[in-house]
């Protein structure tokens, strides 16, 4: 009698042995140079990422006096763990680079072939010739502003832009005072006296930061943006309702007349677009301040420019613009803090994946931020922005 089996014949024949494979950790070679644009304090490690980088055997060296306008000192970084250096050219060699602005050209100069770029890419004040050197040299850059977690969001822009709508107010009340040639008024809402009356253009999260921030004070609050969806969402995360309206051109102007200070927080594809026309600049209240958050993609405002830390304010038909493109250098700490944060993760789980290979294929958010890949352009608006050739990342892929 037949022997009966609850496999088939095909069942039977023996199979290739499948094997789980794993991804092998690396160990990082990082090197974080001091920032050598003006006004650029912030640094991307503090010393408390360093100390859990190092713990998980990765090396990092760190040029001499890169975090003092950042109130961290060489000691502090050295008891971490890092090693400290004044030759700028040895912390370019290492094979990963960490800092906050893109690298100059003869930065780019000092880089090791095949080393990898951590930075903010600053796209509006890049040139052609700039992706071209990091080709030339087969670099693989990575923009901390272009990186996207699951949920579609840009976590560094994101808590950048906390910082940014937060200080906009707190600028702002310091140019209110007399000693800086403003109305002398303070920012709030004081008893028998009018509150302050804040116009925000845009309800992103510059937006909305500057929003809790002039609420918190006492202020009035009312904010524009032609997205509906934008203004619900403002609407449901600040402690109170406030004044919301699409950009109307009688309601925006209404509003202005009467503000003490504007904000401009609202960004287009490419270029922010000029929502207040120089006439309407020209009704505003003398001595009324505007805040144009947005001035490094171009300004909201007609009659914006930009501006520095030294010198950050200029007058125009009696009206005091703050025009400063990296206002959250000013507070550096904070910033440098807050990138630290965001980044020291994403290097980790890049060392964990073992290679550049297994890390854009395996880590999403890694290789959302990928612009330039071993001297190729994968980043689409890259390439469109600078008339470049573009390879699709998903093809290194495997």
């Amino acid at each position: 009698m037949a022997r009966t089996t609850p496999f088939s014949s095909h069942e039977l024949i023996p199979q290739e042995e499948r094997l789980l494979i794993q991804k092998s950790k690396s160990s990082l070679f990082i090197g974080v140079p001091k920032e050598n644009i003006k006004n650029e304090k912030r640094i991307c490690l503090t010393p408390e990422s360093v100390h859990t980088l190092a713990s998980y055997g990765h090396r990092i060296l760190i040029e001499s006096g890169a975090g003092e306008a950042s109130n961290y000192s060489d000691l502090e970084y050295s008891k971490a763990g890092a090693e400290i250096t004044k030759d700028t050219k040895k912390v370019f060699a290492c094979p990963m680079i960490v800092k906050v602005v893109p690298p100059t050209f003869e930065e780019i100069e000092w880089m090791v072939p095949g080393s990898c770029l951590w930075s903010t890419i600053q796209i509006k004040s890049r040139c052609k010739a700039y992706f071209e050197a990091l080709s030339n040299k087969k670099i693989t850059a990575l923009a901390f502003d272009f990186m996207k977690d699951k949920n579609g969001s840009l976590p560094a822009v994101h808590a950048l832009s906390e910082i940014a709508g937060t200080s906009s107010v707190l600028i702002a009340a310091e140019l209110m005072t007399s000693l800086k040639n403003g109305k002398g008024l303070l920012f709030g809402n004081i008893t028998g006296v009018p509150p302050t009356e804040v116009v925000i253009i845009g309800a992103g999260i510059v937006a909305e930061f500057a929003a809790r921030t002039a609420i918190g004070l006492g202020a009035n609050v009312k904010v524009f943006d032609n997205s509906i969806e934008k203004l619900k969402r403002l609407q449901n995360n600040l402690p109170y309702r406030i004044f919301t309206s699409t950009i109307q051109e009688k309601l925006l102007q209404k509003a202005l007349m009467r503000c003490d200070v504007a904000i401009g927080a609202i960004r287009g594809k490419h270029r922010s677009p000029i929502v207040v026309s120089e006439a309407m600049v020209d009704h505003m209240k003398k001595g009324a301040i505007i805040m144009d958050v947005c001035i490094d993609t171009g300004g909201c405002f007609e009659t914006s420019e930009i501006t520095t830390h030294e010198n950050p304010i200029i007058v125009k038909s009696g009206v005091i613009h703050y025009g400063v493109p990296n206002i959250t250098s000013r507070y550096s700490k904070t910033a440098s803090m807050s990138i630290s944060n965001i980044i020291t993760p994403f290097i980790i789980d890049f060392a964990e994946s073992g290679t550049l290979e297994q890390a854009i294929t395996y880590e999403s958010i890694i290789r959302s931020g990928i612009y330039v890949y071993k001297g190729l352009i994968t980043h689409k608006s890259v390439a469109d922005w600078y008339d470049l050739e573009y390879k699709d990342i998903g093809l290194f892929m495997f």
